[in-house]
């Protein structure tokens, strides 16, 4: 019985070739974005899950915070906390949390020139670290004992992909690694690279001993923040039930002042990626509203699809209406009709799974480059996935199917061969109505692509507040050699014609910055201590960057006492110590790391980091030569590639033992947008394959409906209809259901993306002409879609369409 259904399924889809082909196109293309976002989605929520203890797994988040009165301050809000801590506070958990298993910690990254022999790279991403970091995380050694690798002082373990650089493949354990500071460090572990969803990584780890040993101060001060603490618990532990614990915690080792206090809370590693609203991450956060978004246009892409085969199949019922009259006569039931036409559909959700997979794995290079992760081909073998495979001909095709095989189940025989049955008004609505909730979500999807893309243009072309074009930026680790002849060396560059303006300092626009305790002399006489971000530059880098002033002055030479007893704030910051007007600052006395001295300057809010941020308040003091760690210059566009080449030659001169590491400014800058772009770009690609798949749909629909209407449009040649007449007649129609899609998206489209938007301190406002365009769009796909097949039936023959009468 089910070889004869499938028999018959198969002759169908042969007899009915360009339906067949339609509806095939449409599941497959739908089917193959399902698995391409699937990829995408799974990758996203997979961060950190191959760690052995990831439900056990917490990090401390810490709250610094000033006040006049702290006490009167209810409890910090989630965004108030920082990944970013103090030292001490791990003894002090593991001495006093009976719960905590395993606790390590590590600092922020930093830059460092290692050598082997003849082979010296200058080195990002190296961290000081516990050795419990491999009891916490399950990272795989390749070579060394994980128990012991980083317990001595001056030993190192290095990623793969950095070991490789130095020693190939051997085993690098026991080598010496020569650092530009002077010391050596042994190699005592060569470790897998992180993975790649994991939400921080590094390409080296020193002991912490090593740092403990150079900075042991630094161990007992809960002031200073440079290091981030993540912990296991043992098993049925109550979380709720420690963090209830932290207050009394709190208040024994870092009691809180009059004017600042300290909180922390517990934030599993599950939330790390994803959920945290934490600042000072160690390393790149996801968007759960992205993930959600991409999930719901999966969702979206393959119910289009399957809507365009359930209107394609019901409006071609009156062509079935016959054989299914003639299979009742001779005594088939209704189930078995039923049966029949739902094999059918599974039959080309079959197919379409087959073509899906296989477009897939074609399509699957160019999602990887699109979302920068590597999504491995194996994800489509794992065995969720081939369940998933084996189960979508039935698990797509069934809810396809299910109402055109009940509808065509439920015809009468006796009126279907005496000819009298027609299309019912329901089914002929129903059509409509799927065919409106189509261009609805391909108009929302139009709309939401070009708010998308107009946000990116508004980060990449809002004023800044500085300067970053033309800026070429050299990286050199903070070398200790360089430091000592920072001027001389500036100068030398400087002798370049092509270089305008020259600067050292610490960081520049994007960089990763350090906090500072700050107490500046209040309005009303009092010391109020907040913890501003902190610049550290020579006397050129604001005008440099062309940074404006609102009040004061910036730094100068001229001033001796600028390097010692002098600071410049921005107008977040005055605002924080409570000066609406910049000016009233000025010459109100500072304390800040030791060194005190009055506000000269106060410069206009500039967008030092990420637009996804409001400025927050910074301080810019003068560094100390031992600071720097980046030139930035100003170069000419004219002749870029000599100048670049001129300037490396000089470096080689000046600084043989550093490599010329250089970028630009503001390319630079625009790389904390990235993931914005590829989410742009991911979502415009699926979008345009969604608007494809419902005009697929359309197309059917349109050329069925011009079909049974031969007749209608001979008859209105024949007395006197112009082709635009019969165009207007046949586009009307569906025009008129894309006008009402409009009207349906727009509310929708704009609730998403304000939502989305709002994870953005500086956005572009949604303007009502974009939903306009959209619909235009729309519309004139639409009419490109049914124009070209009413302007066929128009200009055709009318004598032919009526010849059968």
């Amino acid at each position: 019985m089910i070889k004869n259904y499938l028999k018959i399924a198969w002759r169908s889809l042969a007899r009915n070739k360009m339906y067949s082909l339609i509806n095939i196109t449409g599941l497959t293309v739908g089917i193959a974005c399902c698995i391409l976002i699937t990829l995408y989605v799974k990758d996203e929520l997979s961060y950190d899950r191959y760690n052995q203890h990831y439900n056990e797994t917490y990090r401390v988040v810490q709250a610094f915070r000033s006040a006049k009165n702290v006490k009167e301050l209810a409890p910090p809000a989630p965004e108030e906390f920082q990944v970013w801590g103090c030292a001490p506070l791990a003894p002090a958990m593991k001495a006093d949390f009976p719960e905590v298993d395993k606790i390590a910690q590590f600092t922020s990254p930093s830059t460092y020139l290692l050598q082997y022999k003849d082979k010296h790279f200058q080195e990002n991403g190296i961290v000081f670290a516990d050795s419990s970091m491999f009891d916490i995380f399950s990272w795989k050694m390749i070579y060394g004992d994980k128990t012991t690798a980083l317990k001595g002082v001056n030993s190192i373990v290095l990623t793969k992909s950095i070991a490789e650089k130095y020693f190939g493949k051997s085993n690098p354990v026991g080598q010496m690694l020569k650092v530009d500071d002077g010391s050596s460090l042994m190699v005592t572990g060569e470790m897998e690279d992180i993975p790649s969803n994991s939400h921080f990584t590094f390409n080296g780890m020193i002991s912490m001993s090593t740092f403990r040993r150079v900075r042991p101060e630094v161990f007992d001060a809960w002031g200073y923040v440079d290091f981030y603490t993540y912990f296991t618990v043992r098993r049925h532990t109550d979380i709720n039930a420690m963090q209830a614990k932290t207050a009394a915690f709190v208040e024994r080792y870092n009691p809180a002042g009059v004017d600042h206090s300290y909180a922390i809370a517990f934030e599993p590693l599950k939330n790390a990626y994803l959920h945290s609203t934490a600042k000072r991450q160690p390393g790149v956060t996801g968007s759960l509203s992205n993930v959600y978004i991409f999930s719901l246009v999966a969702v979206f892409i393959l119910f289009i699809a399957c809507i365009n085969f359930i209107n394609l199949s019901t409006a071609r019922s009156m062509e079935r209406a016959k054989e299914i009259g003639v299979r009742k006569a001779v005594g088939a039931h209704q189930e078995g009709l039923m049966f029949q036409y739902l094999t059918e559909s599974v039959l080309i959700a079959f197919l379409a799974t087959i073509l899906g997979v296989a477009l897939a794995i074609c399509l699957l290079s160019v999602v990887r480059e699109m979302a920068g992760k590597p999504l491995p081909f194996t994800a489509l073998l794992s065995w969720k996935m081939l369940l998933a495979f084996l189960l979508a001909p039935v698990l797509v095709g069934i809810p396809a199917g299910i109402y055109p095989a009940w509808v065509l189940a439920r015809f009468k025989p006796a009126l279907v061969l005496k000819g009298k049955f027609h299309s019912s008004g329901k089914g002929i609505q129903l059509r409509q109505g799927l065919v409106i909730f189509q261009f609805s979500l391909s108009i929302a999807l139009i709309a939401c692509t070009a708010i998308v893309f107009s946000q990116l243009n508004h980060l990449r072309s809002h004023d800044l507040g500085f300067r970053q074009d033309q800026m070429l930026v050299i990286d050199y680790g903070g070398d200790g050699n360089i430091n000592k002849n920072i001027e001389a060396i500036k100068a030398t560059l400087a002798r370049n014609p092509a270089v305008t303006s020259i600067t050292a300092s610490r960081a520049v626009p994007g960089d990763f910055l350090p906090n500072a305790t700050t107490i500046i002399e209040a309005p009303n006489g009092d010391k109020l201590s907040f913890d501003p971000g902190i610049y550290e530059i020579d006397a050129d880098f604001l005008p440099a960057y062309e940074v404006k002033m609102a009040a004061g002055r910036a730094y100068s030479k001229s001033f001796s006492t600028d390097s010692e007893q002098a600071i410049i704030i921005n107008e977040a910051a005055a605002k924080m110590y409570g000066y609406a007007n910049p000016a009233d600052v000025i010459g109100k006395s500072f304390d800040q790391w030791g060194r005190k001295g009055t506000v000269i300057g106060v410069t206009k809010d500039f967008n030092y980091q990420s637009l996804h941020n409001k400025v927050e308040p910074l301080t810019i003091r003068m560094a100390q030569f031992y600071s720097f760690n980046k030139l930035s210059l100003r170069v000419k566009s004219e002749h870029l590639s000599k100048t670049i080449a001129e300037l490396q030659n000089t470096w080689a001169t000046i600084a043989p033992t550093r490599p010329f590491l250089y970028g630009f400014m503001d390319k630079s800058f625009n790389e904390q947008y990235q993931k914005d772009e590829r989410f742009g770009e991911i979502f415009m690609t699926f979008g345009f394959l969604t608007i494809f798949i419902a005009c697929l749909g359309l197309f059917g629909l349109a050329t069925y409906s011009t079909e049974k209407r031969l007749k209608e449009i001979g008859v209105r040649k024949i007395l006197g209809a112009s082709v635009t007449n019969i165009v207007t007649l046949l586009s009307g129609d569906f025009v008129k259901l894309v006008l009402i899609a409009i009207i349906i998206a727009t509310p929708m489209a704009w609730w998403g993306m304000n939502k989305w938007l709002n994870d953005f301190a500086y956005r572009v406002a949604i303007q009502w002409w974009i939903f306009g365009v959209a619909g235009m769009i729309a519309i004139a796909i639409a009419l490109l879609t049914v124009g070209v097949l009413a302007l066929k039936a128009a200009t055709g023959n009318p004598v032919k369409s009526l010849r059968a009468e």
